[in-house]
Protein backbone atom coordinates (compact mmCIF):
# COMPACT_ATOMS: atom_id res chain seq x y z
CA UNK A 1 0.00 0.00 0.00
CA UNK A 2 1.52 3.43 -1.14
CA UNK A 3 0.32 7.04 0.51
CA UNK A 4 -0.53 9.61 -1.89
CA UNK A 5 1.29 13.40 -1.49
CA UNK A 6 -1.48 15.36 -1.06
CA UNK A 7 0.08 17.90 -3.86
CA UNK A 8 0.16 15.19 -6.54
CA UNK A 9 -0.29 11.80 -7.17
CA UNK A 10 3.66 10.70 -6.25
CA UNK A 11 3.38 7.61 -3.42
CA UNK A 12 5.96 8.86 -0.38
CA UNK A 13 6.42 5.02 0.90
CA UNK A 14 5.62 1.91 -0.77
CA UNK A 15 5.67 -1.18 1.39
CA UNK A 16 8.69 -3.88 0.92
CA UNK A 17 9.47 -7.42 2.61
CA UNK A 18 11.39 -5.58 5.32
CA UNK A 19 8.88 -2.90 6.09
CA UNK A 20 8.08 0.55 4.30
CA UNK A 21 10.70 2.44 1.57
CA UNK A 22 9.96 6.01 1.92
CA UNK A 23 10.94 8.69 -0.80
CA UNK A 24 10.35 12.41 0.27
CA UNK A 25 10.13 15.74 -1.35
CA UNK A 26 11.67 19.47 -1.22
CA UNK A 27 9.37 20.72 1.89
CA UNK A 28 8.71 17.63 3.50
CA UNK A 29 9.31 17.68 7.39
CA UNK A 30 11.64 14.13 7.84
CA UNK A 31 10.69 13.14 11.36
CA UNK A 32 6.75 14.38 10.87
CA UNK A 33 6.48 11.55 7.90
CA UNK A 34 8.16 8.83 9.46
CA UNK A 35 5.73 9.23 12.64
CA UNK A 36 2.81 9.64 10.06
CA UNK A 37 3.70 6.49 8.54
CA UNK A 38 3.79 4.35 11.84
CA UNK A 39 0.84 5.91 13.11
CA UNK A 40 -1.12 5.31 9.66
CA UNK A 41 0.46 1.88 9.51
CA UNK A 42 0.20 0.62 12.85
CA UNK A 43 3.92 -0.12 12.95
CA UNK A 44 4.71 -1.83 16.29
CA UNK A 45 8.61 -0.92 15.89
CA UNK A 46 11.55 -0.12 13.52
CA UNK A 47 14.66 0.87 12.64
CA UNK A 48 14.98 3.52 10.28
CA UNK A 49 17.97 4.80 7.86
CA UNK A 50 18.34 7.16 5.34
CA UNK A 51 20.68 9.88 3.44
CA UNK A 52 19.57 12.76 0.98
CA UNK A 53 19.29 16.86 1.46
CA UNK A 54 17.84 19.17 4.29
CA UNK A 55 18.13 21.37 6.53
CA UNK A 56 18.94 20.01 9.96
CA UNK A 57 18.63 21.00 13.56
CA UNK A 58 20.26 18.91 15.61
CA UNK A 59 20.66 18.67 19.88
CA UNK A 60 23.27 18.01 22.02
CA UNK A 61 21.91 16.65 25.21
CA UNK A 62 23.16 18.29 28.43
CA UNK A 63 22.23 16.31 31.25
CA UNK A 64 22.70 18.76 33.74
CA UNK A 65 19.82 20.60 32.17
CA UNK A 66 18.01 17.80 31.22
CA UNK A 67 17.23 19.59 27.41
CA UNK A 68 19.21 19.86 24.36
CA UNK A 69 21.22 22.24 23.45
CA UNK A 70 20.22 23.14 19.73
CA UNK A 71 22.19 24.10 16.51
CA UNK A 72 20.84 24.44 12.60
CA UNK A 73 22.31 23.62 9.52
CA UNK A 74 21.02 24.86 6.08
CA UNK A 75 21.30 23.22 2.85
CA UNK A 76 23.31 19.96 3.82
CA UNK A 77 24.03 16.80 2.50
CA UNK A 78 22.60 14.05 4.83
CA UNK A 79 25.03 11.62 5.00
CA UNK A 80 23.23 9.49 6.98
CA UNK A 81 20.30 9.08 9.26
CA UNK A 82 19.38 6.20 11.90
CA UNK A 83 16.53 5.61 14.09
CA UNK A 84 14.13 3.70 16.19
CA UNK A 85 9.90 4.06 15.96
CA UNK A 86 8.81 2.77 19.81
CA UNK A 87 5.51 4.24 21.48
CA UNK A 88 5.13 6.19 24.93
CA UNK A 89 2.15 7.07 26.42
CA UNK A 90 0.01 6.03 23.29
CA UNK A 91 2.14 8.05 20.59
CA UNK A 92 5.21 7.23 18.22
CA UNK A 93 7.99 8.05 19.59
CA UNK A 94 11.09 8.23 17.51
CA UNK A 95 14.74 8.78 18.80
CA UNK A 96 16.96 9.86 15.78
CA UNK A 97 20.49 10.33 15.06
CA UNK A 98 22.13 11.90 11.92
CA UNK A 99 25.30 13.18 9.94
CA UNK A 100 25.20 16.28 7.50
CA UNK A 101 27.97 17.56 5.36
CA UNK A 102 28.39 20.60 3.27
CA UNK A 103 29.88 21.45 0.23
CA UNK A 104 33.48 21.68 1.87
CA UNK A 105 33.09 18.47 3.04
CA UNK A 106 32.74 19.20 6.93
CA UNK A 107 30.58 17.44 8.76
CA UNK A 108 28.51 17.59 11.99
CA UNK A 109 26.21 15.25 13.74
CA UNK A 110 24.30 14.13 16.87
CA UNK A 111 20.62 13.77 17.68
CA UNK A 112 18.79 15.05 15.13
CA UNK A 113 16.03 17.12 16.63
CA UNK A 114 14.24 17.76 12.69
CA UNK A 115 14.93 18.04 8.86
CA UNK A 116 13.00 19.21 5.96
CA UNK A 117 13.70 18.15 2.56
CA UNK A 118 16.08 20.52 0.28
CA UNK A 119 16.37 20.09 -2.92
CA UNK A 120 16.37 16.69 -3.92
CA UNK A 121 15.43 14.18 -2.12
CA UNK A 122 15.40 12.18 1.17
CA UNK A 123 15.20 8.18 0.90
CA UNK A 124 14.76 6.28 3.80
CA UNK A 125 14.07 2.85 4.65
CA UNK A 126 12.01 1.58 7.59
CA UNK A 127 12.55 -1.82 9.07
CA UNK A 128 10.05 -3.15 10.71
CA UNK A 129 9.65 -5.30 14.07
CA UNK A 130 7.11 -7.73 14.75
CA UNK A 131 6.55 -6.61 18.85
CA UNK A 132 5.50 -3.33 20.04
CA UNK A 133 8.11 -1.77 21.89
CA UNK A 134 7.79 1.17 24.23
CA UNK A 135 10.14 3.81 25.44
CA UNK A 136 10.04 5.13 29.45
CA UNK A 137 11.76 8.03 31.07
CA UNK A 138 14.08 6.94 33.31
CA UNK A 139 15.60 8.48 36.36
CA UNK A 140 18.29 9.78 36.87
CA UNK A 141 19.04 9.94 33.78
CA UNK A 142 16.34 11.93 32.96
CA UNK A 143 16.02 10.79 29.53
CA UNK A 144 13.58 8.43 27.77
CA UNK A 145 14.93 4.94 26.80
CA UNK A 146 13.48 2.27 24.68
CA UNK A 147 12.63 -0.50 26.73
CA UNK A 148 12.82 -4.07 25.54
CA UNK A 149 10.28 -5.40 28.01
CA UNK A 150 10.89 -8.47 30.15
CA UNK A 151 11.62 -12.25 28.74
CA UNK A 152 9.34 -14.78 28.65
Amino acid sequence: MAQENKNDSVPKYIQVPAGYLMVLRQGDDVLAQIEELATKEKIPSANFSGMGFVSAKFGFFNFKTKEYEPKEFKDVELASMTGTIAWQNGKVSLHTHGIVTDKKFRSWGGHLLGATVGTGSVEIMVTVHDRQLERVMEQPLGANVLNLGREE
